[in-house]
């Protein structure tokens, strides 16, 4: 059924899914709340929960309506075609849903929109001809048809970016909303009680297994079952790889896969082209990672040179690190053991593809500004310098705060101490399975609360 009515939503979907509260919903909320508003775009990977997340926002709307673009008939993107008034638009979608379409009542929900260029072109007429509708526009591969209209909707259309779950998410959905209140209290200064501590490492491994994609989330907290997570994240992944033969590209759809599975298997070090694939020319491989990276399903970790802020202005982009988006996908491509992950008490031994450091990584872009498009960095001394690396700089306000990732729960801190003396840096962080603490001007923060260090850091 193409066109979702406000009936037709409840029945079919409240009753069937659990919706588990995700972060973004306060700014959903208050997006709807703002008198000023403009038309909204959500932005993630397919798969993250985004149509969710504006169904739950549709409950607090007295009418709601959701189109689906790939599922929708040639009646429906017909009515998105120029000449035509958003007003009369949502006249007929009225008639066609049978729900009512009325300004401050109703929440206007374009799903899938990428499937229809014309549509995404219309959004801005939405916010100058009718800004008292509330109108949410979301896709899975919505970054490619954004690149053929790139100054489309400039100060008229916001966007919100959507991850998978981060850990906070994942223990809220687990009942352990008490955990994530004692957790954000917490600092290297007031550590957590050991007994919690642990329980909230145990935590950790589970969630570095089952990762973050809410179909997985929802198994896992309804069954408990990991190896039925497993086969869920398999189907997950087959999914992606046959979205690729969608993508733009000169590139084959199963030279990309390469590419997708070389990012999972070279997340220990700097990301080496000649490594993604016999066959693969280095511009072929470029654009597979251009193409993964907007389909929001890789991260670069791009070197700067971290003189000051902000950190994107000194980068190499010949140095970068890559990263996918999700752990339980990650261990799940490279074939990671369950009982090894869950019966260790540190990441090293198991640490096939750095897991402690893509972990931290998703973490830092969870926690960043839904508003803006993560970004990250790492810094490493030259060859001829000797050997020196930090995980991952992020900016604070005015400072950078450099981030040294042990898989561990000790480690010794030369090149975090190094860098400090030599940008003139007061304060740096360590992050392992240690709980908090403070050694002179390193604070400790646990890999499962590196969220904290964008509140507590002052």
């Amino acid at each position: 059924m193409p066109l979702f009515s406000v009936n037709y939503f409840d029945n079919l979907f409240m009753t069937k899914e659990t919706y588990f509260f995700r972060n973004i919903d306060s700014e959903l909320l208050a997006w709807s709340k703002t008198k000023n508003r403009r038309v909204l775009l959500l932005r993630g990977a397919r798969q993250v929960g985004k149509s969710s997340a504006v169904r739950h926002l549709g409950k607090s709307f007295k009418n709601y309506v959701e189109i689906n673009f790939e599922d929708a008939d040639e009646r429906v993107k017909e009515l998105f075609r120029p000449g035509i008034s958003p007003q009369e638009i949502c006249m007929k979608l009225s008639a066609l849903t049978l729900t009512p379409i009325v300004a401050g009542e109703t929440l206007l929900f374009l799903d899938e929109i990428q499937a229809h260029i014309p549509a995404i072109s219309k959004l801005r007429f939405f916010y100058e001809k009718y800004p008292e509708l509330h109108v949410i526009a979301a896709g899975s591969l919505l970054e490619f048809a954004l690149e053929e209209l790139p100054s489309f909707g400039v100060g008229r259309i916001a966007s919100i970016f959507l991850y998978p779950f981060s850990f906070s998410e994942f223990l809220i959905a687990s009942g352990k909303k008490l955990w994530v209140d004692e957790i954000e209290k917490a600092s290297p200064q007031n550590p957590l009680f050991e007994g919690l501590h642990v329980q909230l490492l145990t935590q950790m491994q589970i969630f570095s297994l089952i990762g973050g994609m809410p179909a997985v989330v929802s198994q896992y907290v309804e069954n408990q079952n990991l190896l039925t997570c497993q086969e869920i994240q398999n189907d997950i992944l087959q999914s992606f790889r046959n979205d690729f033969a969608k993508y733009k590209t000169r590139v084959p759809a199963a030279r990309i896969n390469e590419v997708f599975e070389s990012v999972a298997k070279q997340a220990e070090g700097k990301f080496v082209y000649e490594r993604a694939g016999v066959q693969l020319s280095n511009r072929q491989v470029k654009d597979a990672l251009q193409l993964l990276i907007m389909a929001g399903l890789v991260y670069p970790v791009t070197h700067t040179a971290a003189n000051g802020i902000p950190l994107g202005a000194e980068v190499n982009l010949k140095f970068q690190r890559m990263f996918l988006f999700d752990t339980g996908l990650f261990q799940q491509i490279l074939g990671l053991n369950i009982s090894d992950i869950l019966l260790s008490n540190d990441f090293k031994s198991i640490n096939r593809g750095a897991l402690a450091e893509v972990f931290v990584a998703l973490e830092i872009v969870k926690a960043a500004s839904c508003h803006l498009a993560a970004n990250l960095y790492y810094w490493q001394r030259g060859k001829n310098e000797g050997s020196a690396q930090i995980d991952f700089l992020v900016q604070k306000h005015d400072r950078i705060i450099p981030i040294e990732v042990k898989a561990r729960t000790q480690g010794a801190m030369q090149s975090l101490r190094w860098f400090m003396h030599q940008k003139k840096i007061d304060k740096g962080v360590r992050t392992s399975l240690e709980n908090f603490a403070h050694y002179e001007n390193i604070d400790v923060y646990p890999m499962y609360a590196i969220s904290n260090l964008f509140r507590n850091v002052k």
